[in-house]
């Protein structure tokens, strides 16, 4: 909450508050590269809904100006779908990546959903849809999802090259992973390809075109991951994938994420949990659930449990 301002967890904001309470607040001190950040973040229920409002250092701001003052990197055992799961989910793991590193990003990503929310909604009309506005929508796509487009292959080479070297390292030279960008216009550019799309979208009455159809390919040995990569193989690939977006996160910005790592360790075998967790020494800082303590923590490691809804060392 207090680095993306959602949760990783709950679908609706009302989630969030205790039954029976009005607003929901959480706030936390983040000691980043430029000094100490004090950050706050509140729900609270209205007739209309929930409302979200954030402060940095006392100041009220919003969303945009928010999100990315402190960066996570989060795993749960869902993002195992990260492979065999649709393009959706990979399309949000790299936006999630890309609009904590950089504000342009998000702010391209907000306008390029909002316009194409608006030509879909122009497409699913009970008449035919007004020609003229269906190509200004076309136009105005151009710019945010040309840069959208830019961002992401830029990032996934970064991305590519950790995962791959990650990846081989855990897994020695049995095989080879690899991580490549899949645009949904593959080499055209954006604004010939909607153009070229133009009597498919109005025939089918749905957008076919753009960095919304976009997708992240994993192949092993040069064929699917998810369809002839073993159990052992996506797990550890996504493993990797995870740990290269903090890797790159970091190198971008001169500032480590935070890695939360969510029951990891029920996903994998003892050698691959062993392997992981003598890997996390290499993170800044890194806070794992799990509802077995392994056998061995190592050094600079401090444990916690839950005990009657109360946070006690052990």
């Amino acid at each position: 909450m207090l680095a993306t301002g959602k949760s990783f967890r709950a679908h609706r904001e009302s989630e969030l508050i205790r039954e029976g309470a009005d607003r929901a607040e959480i706030a936390g001190d983040a000691r980043i590269a430029a000094g100490l950040l004090k950050l706050r973040a509140a729900i609270v229920r209205t007739p209309a809904g929930t409302r979200k409002s954030f402060d940095v250092n006392g100041a009220a701001v919003g969303f945009a100006r928010f999100l990315g003052k402190a960066r996570v990197v989060t795993f749960v055992p869902a993002d195992l779908q990260l492979v065999a799961g649709g393009p959706a989910l990979r399309r949000t793991f790299l936006n999630g990546a890309l609009a904590q590193s950089s504000p342009a990003y998000y702010r391209d990503l907000a306008r390029y959903q909002k316009i194409v929310a608006q030509k879909s909604a122009l497409l699913r009309g009970a008449i035919a849809p007004d020609r003229d506005l269906f190509l200004t929508y076309n136009e105005e796509l151009v710019p945010p999802g040309a840069a959208l487009m830019a961002a992401r292959a830029e990032f996934v080479v970064d991305l590519a090259r950790a995962t791959e070297a990650i990846y081989a390292r855990w897994r020695g030279t049995r095989e080879a992973l690899t991580v490549r960008y899949a645009p949904s216009t593959g080499d055209v550019p954006l604004a010939d390809a909607l153009a070229a799309g133009v009597e498919t979208e109005i025939r089918r009455r749905q957008t076919t075109v753009g960095p919304h159809r976009d997708d992240l390919r994993l192949e092993i040995d040069g064929r699917a991951l998810a369809a002839f990569g073993s159990q052992g193989q996506q797990r550890t690939a996504v493993l990797a994938l995870k740990v290269a977006e903090y890797e790159v996160m970091r190198d971008r910005a001169g500032d480590a994420p935070i890695l939360l790592l969510d029951d990891v360790l029920s996903e994998l075998d003892a050698e691959r949990a062993g392997g992981f967790l003598a890997a996390l020494g290499a993170f800044e800082q890194a806070f794992l659930t799990t509802t077995e303590l392994p056998g061995s923590l190592g050094s600079g490691v401090t444990a916690y449990a839950i005990q009657n809804a109360t946070v006690v060392s052990l």
